[in-house]
């Protein structure tokens, strides 16, 4: 398996996966979006929430432009046996995909 996907890819798999917005928080906090049924996770502190993340599912992690933060964040993930992909090109590559990103506080439940 890829451990990337492309931005196509991802939204025509993005409703049956586990979707994790890894972006840095400086990044995360000044961004007014997030993909729709995503959950943030701070990179720096992967050794806290690893563990609470399943290993049957697929996940996909999307950072700012899918670069080292996805990057080393996937590799961890699949070295803990998870199924991890990530999305190139980061939330840049997202931001013309229609109904894919919602303004952060206001995602549909």
């Amino acid at each position: 398996m890829n451990r990337s996907i492309t931005a196509e890819e991802f939204i025509s798999i993005s409703k049956t996966v586990t979707v994790l917005d890894v972006r840095r928080k400086e990044d995360f906090d000044k961004a007014d979006d997030i993909v729709n049924g995503a959950e943030w996770k701070d990179p720096t502190l992967i050794d806290h929430w690893i563990d609470s993340i399943a290993q049957e599912k697929h996940i996909v992690i999307y950072c700012a432009r899918g670069g080292g933060v996805s990057n080393s964040v996937v590799e961890r993930l699949i070295a803990e046996g998870r199924h991890a992909q990530f999305v190139e090109g980061g939330i840049v590559a997202l931001n013309d995909a229609q109904n894919i990103l919602v303004i952060k506080n206001i995602q549909p439940s």
